[in-house]
């Protein structure tokens, strides 16, 4: 036999056993899925936590996105400052106390105390001896004893008196609110029920009344934070988009996965004639506390609400220039269920929770919602 006869038998014998081995592997292996599909068991989709649901109509909407700031309700919210000068004696409320209206937050050694106190004994004095002369002054007029020029000038001494007694009743009464004119110790007490918010305040320092003629600081912050708000500037081109009662969606940094919902409550009837912007009020039941004043948030506000055929965000898949989602097929030839890898199109210029879809899908089809990129690792 030539060296070219050994070759073909050679070449003849490989081929068989490769052929042999081919026929063996696929007795071996299941049925490999075509390009675009997943297979996957029962036991596959519930490990990898698989959703499947219905395409349908729901409500959709487009969405104004704007930068806020967390603020007090400011029907819920008190700011205490002194208005009496001196000394802080002792602190009564502490940092988180929960305290009623009219509970002692702290109190301060005053001079204000006693003088407004002293200037009240003066005027009581001043009033009863104007009454007296003026009292004097008309009897003698009635008796033409006296001139009518005396008369008139008790009456008029005797009216001021009265306007003086009446400021230095209304000063004391602001003051002795938490004073004792004796001690000339004033007490600051809480104007609402709610929760020591902030506290400027220790014992020893020296405090600036309001009436005092210099800068009042403020001491204590009482409020309630179950509810707050948050102000945003809305620009000019979008003022008339924003309705009352629109849906507002709020994301801060503290909580990127967070999302705290509520409501438009006032749009403002100007501009800032240096931004262009009207401001926005958005309120948010906030029952575990966790927006908090002075935090800045992103703001998205619900508007043009409308029904249509949408799929939610965590359905789509955005492959390069194509976006695709996995369509629930059924059970493969083997058994396993088959997912389907199928391109759409999608409205991607609305932010609301749906997304609109324009073409690749029909009402009813049956699409993965979650796990949709586990699926797309697989193919």
């Amino acid at each position: 036999m030539t060296r070219k006869s050994h070759l073909a038998v050679a070449l003849a014998a490989a081929l068989a056993i490769a052929g042999c081995h081919r026929s063996h592997a696929a007795m071996k292996d299941p049925l490999q899925p075509p390009p675009g599909e997943a297979w996957l068991t029962s036991e596959q989709v519930k490990e990898a936590q698989i959703e499947v649901a219905p395409v349908d109509d729901q409500n959709v909407d487009d969405t104004i996105t704007a930068s806020g700031r967390v603020t007090f309700d400011d029907q819920r919210v008190t700011h205490i400052f002194s208005p009496v000068t001196g000394r802080v004696n002792r602190i009564d409320a502490n940092l988180g106390q929960r305290v009623k209206k009219g509970d002692a937050l702290a109190t301060i050694e005053s001079p204000d105390v006693g003088i407004a106190s002293s200037d009240l004994g003066k005027a009581q004095a001043d009033l009863i001896a104007a009454e007296h002369d003026y009292n004097r002054q008309k009897e003698l007029f009635a008796a033409h004893a006296a001139s009518q020029k005396d008369y008139e000038q008790a009456e008029d001494n005797y009216r001021k008196a009265k306007s003086e007694m009446g400021r230095a009743r209304a000063k004391a009464a602001l003051f002795r609110t938490g004073g004792d004119s004796v001690s000339q110790g004033y007490t600051l007490r809480a104007g609402i029920d709610g929760e020591v918010i902030a506290r400027n305040v220790s014992p020893g320092i020296e405090v600036q009344g309001q009436y005092g003629g210099g800068q009042a600081v403020e001491l204590f912050t009482i409020g309630e934070l179950d509810r707050v708000w948050v102000l945003a500037e809305v620009f000019e081109m979008d003022i008339a988009r924003v309705k009352m009662g629109s849906k507002a969606v709020v994301r801060v940094v503290a909580y990127p996965n967070k999302v705290f919902e509520g409501k438009v409550d006032y749009v403002s009837g100007s501009l800032d004639p240096q931004t262009r912007t009207a401001k926005i009020r958005c309120t948010f039941d906030n029952p575990d506390r966790l927006l908090k004043p002075e935090m800045y948030a992103t703001v998205n506000v619900s508007v043009e609400e409308r029904r249509a055929l949408a799929i939610p965000h965590s359905a789509v898949l955005r492959l390069g220039e194509q976006t695709v989602v996995f369509v629930d097929r059924g059970n493969a030839p083997d058994g396993r269920h088959r997912f389907e890898r199928l391109p759409v199109q999608v409205d991607e210029g609305e932010a609301s929770t749906w997304i609109p879809v324009t073409h690749g899908l029909d009402k009813g089809t049956k699409i993965v919602t979650k796990g949709a990129i586990l699926l797309s690792g697989m193919i």
